[in-house]
């Protein structure tokens, strides 16, 4: 693609990191005010520049349309495998990204920060980041699936989602702990388990 100006390269690094963090389009006022300009004249060329060097498109006659075409290949490489066994040949040509982006700023995501060990046995620690998936009304949610749910007299908890009938069992992946069963009407699924995330 032809390279951008400094100017146009702002403005598109701008609207990547926006758009990626709120996942819908800025206004040209907002536009204005990150790059410190007074007047939409200069944004509206600039942006007409992006569009002509493919960076970035929009529905002509709608407002907040703008779409971030080409993003840079964001990530950490993938340098191969490592055995935690026997030996492995090592190899340092980068093969891939990993991009944590397609799970931790997907707008129907958020994080809960794990507090006990009802679940070490499914390897989530005290401390752990759980990245949960909200739940779209009417979904069905399959036995054996890690939740956060909110139970009446118990609080918000952690568990494996099982379901017969009208009864709900969330177990613990930890022996020391006993399931909760409760009836259905006093379960409300507030997300489902996507990721964990563990600092060192």
């Amino acid at each position: 693609m032809e390279p951008l100006t400094q100017a146009q390269q702002e403005l598109y690094d701008w609207l990547v990191e926006y758009t990626t963090s709120t996942q819908h389009a800025p206004s040209i006022r907002q536009m204005m005010r990150a790059m410190n300009l007074r007047s939409p004249a200069p944004i509206q060329s600039r942006l007409e520049r992006l569009r002509v060097k493919g960076y970035i498109d929009w529905t002509d006659g709608k407002a907040r349309t703008l779409r971030v075409l080409h993003r840079q290949n964001q990530g950490i490489p993938v340098l191969g495998a490592i055995a935690a066994g026997g030996l492995v040949e090592p190899f340092t040509d980068v093969q891939d990204k990993l991009d944590f982006s397609t799970v931790f700023q997907r707008p129907n995501c958020f994080a809960l920060r794990v507090v006990g060990d009802s679940m070490i046995e499914d390897l989530i620690a005290e401390g752990d980041m759980v990245v949960m998936r909200s739940v779209i009304p009417n979904e069905t949610i399959k036995n054996g699936e890690i939740v956060a749910a909110r139970v009446d007299g118990y609080g918000t908890t952690l568990k494996r989602f099982y379901q017969t009938g009208n009864k709900i069992a969330l177990k613990p992946s930890n022996r020391k702990y006993a399931p909760i069963e409760v009836r259905a009407e006093q379960v409300d699924i507030q997300g489902i388990l996507v990721g964990v995330w563990r600092g060192y």
